[in-house]
């Protein structure tokens, strides 16, 4: 939507939350979201890493919104994943 306006509606918030992946020396996965502090998680996989860094983001976001740091209306999320 041309300048974060949805018809109908005054504004929302778009968050494109990157998710960066690195393989560390035990050959355990880290994936982090740098725009979410403390959403940093392992996993065995690639994917599974990756995953779990997108549910972590989810419960940060909703604790942010539960606890009013963050408005719940009009709120448009998505993940950018790593190039495989």
């Amino acid at each position: 939507m041309p300048n974060g306006h949805r018809p109908g509606y005054a504004s929302f918030v778009s968050l494109d939350l990157t998710i960066e992946l690195e393989r560390e020396a035990d050959d355990r996965w880290i994936a982090d979201i740098p725009a979410l502090p403390g959403v940093l998680v392992y996993g065995s996989t690639p994917d599974e890493a990756i995953a779990r860094a997108e549910a972590l983001a989810l419960r940060v976001i909703a604790d942010e919104i539960e606890h009013g740091e963050r408005p719940a209306q009009d709120l448009s999320l998505s993940f950018v994943r790593p190039a495989a």
